[in-house]
């Protein structure tokens, strides 16, 4: 089918999807969600969000993966998966947080082979580990993603109607919107219904798995971090792994399973993997991506690739999106390093910084001067405004500029004061 027709009939679904995490079908309560059969199937596996920063005093790396269901299944593996190196992109070595829980919903958590809990960790206090290097909530909480769903739901419409009145896509895949048609779509992403913009999603509740780890635990292979998270099948067997060579008191971990959703930053495998594709077709890749081991990652670049294109266009401007001069010579590889970074999807963390104000500062530092401290722990807290950060860097290159209108959740989440998500 021709680009251009496909760009039309599905601008929409994609646009919503990427920039806000909304399926065609349903509107979305976390910026990854139901983005295949198998997690559609089983809400327990779906997460809805990673959030991982450094703590102000330097010591422990904080850990929230929320999950779209109001519970954890004990049927599944939850994984936050740390790698550590000394350069950007070249990690070399990686710490696992692997928790399960049983039918009565208690919880039994590994931090690697340093510490240990076992309880109910749903009281705010969550649960120590037995060497002190580990703390766990997991229970309901407020969830902190905001965002202004219908304001942006019909900005995109004024880009569909655009592409249906015939405005042309370049080699690249960038749509030529007038400035007219530009104004119009950011101006209506900014409000609701015509008025302020309102949050969609206040008060919604997730459950949440939180940690809070020694950063010795986790930095041994170097400072910065690159975190991602797994939802995952146990085996048949629930085989533990190799024994250890010293007894410490902590049972043997559990083989870790197969995996069957994963999470780095928020939006990118929900949002910009196969959106232009028939349904059925986005949904085998989408599973293809969530059970893919880490090597396989760049795989995906293409597919991301093919998709950057449309955020481009919506200020107006073809060629100003974040990363684009890499190929200035080549349109139709402008988008091609962005796609490479966004496939290795992980949520990068300066452990050497306390500060953590900026989303993406470890990569916005990489791509202006390669190899220098960002000064800002970058991951993501639950404060930060994700949503416009990533979608403004799609569009105009800016971490400012394609804004939704709401700048913070309607309830005050902490930083500092365990377990961080306000309550429910």
């Amino acid at each position: 089918m021709n680009r251009l027709r496909f760009a039309t009939r599905r601008l929409v679904a994609m646009a919503v999807a990427g920039s806000l995490g909304v399926l065609a079908a349903s509107v979305t309560h976390a910026s990854d969600h139901l983005d295949t059969p198998t997690v559609i199937a089983d809400p327990a596996a779906d997460i809805g969000d990673l959030f991982a920063w450094t703590s102000p005093d330097g010591r422990r790396l904080n850990l929230v993966m929320t999950i779209v269901a109001h519970q954890f299944s004990d049927r599944l593996q939850y994984v936050f998966h740390v790698d550590s190196g000394a350069r950007f992109r070249k990690t070399t070595a990686t710490t696992s947080i692997a928790c399960r829980f049983d039918a009565a919903n208690l919880a039994e958590c590994w931090a690697g082979d340093a510490d240990y809990v076992r309880g109910d960790a749903s009281k705010p206090a969550g649960l120590e580990g037995r060497n002190r290097r580990l703390r766990v909530f997991a229970g309901l909480r407020d969830d902190p993603f905001f965002n202004n769903v219908k304001g942006v739901r019909a900005g995109l419409g004024v880009a569909a109607a655009a592409l249906q009145g015939g405005a042309v896509v370049d080699a690249a895949g960038c749509p030529a919107f007038g400035d007219a048609t530009s104004r119009e779509v950011l101006d209506r992403w900014r409000h609701t219904d015509g008025g302020p913009a309102t949050n969609f999603l206040a008060g919604w509740t997730s459950a949440a798995l939180v940690v809070a780890i020694d950063l010795d635990v986790v930095d041994t292979g170097g400072k910065l971090l690159a975190v991602w998270a797994s939802v995952r099948k146990p085996p048949a067997d629930e085989s533990p792994v190799a024994p250890r060579a010293k007894t410490d008191g902590i049972p043997a971990r559990p083989t870790l399973g197969e995996p069957i959703e994963r999470v780095g930053r928020a939006l990118t495998g929900n949002g910009l993997l196969g959106p232009l594709a028939p349904n059925d077709v986005s949904g085998r890749r989408k599973e293809e991506y969530n059970r893919a081991a880490p090597s396989d990652w760049p795989q995906f670049s293409t597919d991301i690739q093919q998709t950057l294109g449309l955020y481009d266009g919506f200020d107006g401007r073809c060629g100003n999106q974040w990363y684009v001069d890499a190929y200035p010579e080549l349109p139709t590889l402008r988008y091609a390093a962005l796609a490479n970074l966004l496939a290795d999807d992980r949520l990068w963390i300066d452990a050497r910084a306390t500060a953590c104000t900026r989303y993406l500062a470890v990569e916005l530092a990489e791509a202006e001067r390669p190899g220098t401290a960002a000064g800002d722990c970058g991951g993501r807290t639950p404060s930060y405004d994700v949503i416009d950060a990533f979608r403004s860097l799609l569009v105009g290159g800016n971490t400012t500029g394609a804004d939704d209108g709401v700048e913070h959740d309607d309830r005050a989440h902490s930083t500092v004061e365990f377990p961080f998500l306000a309550a429910p």
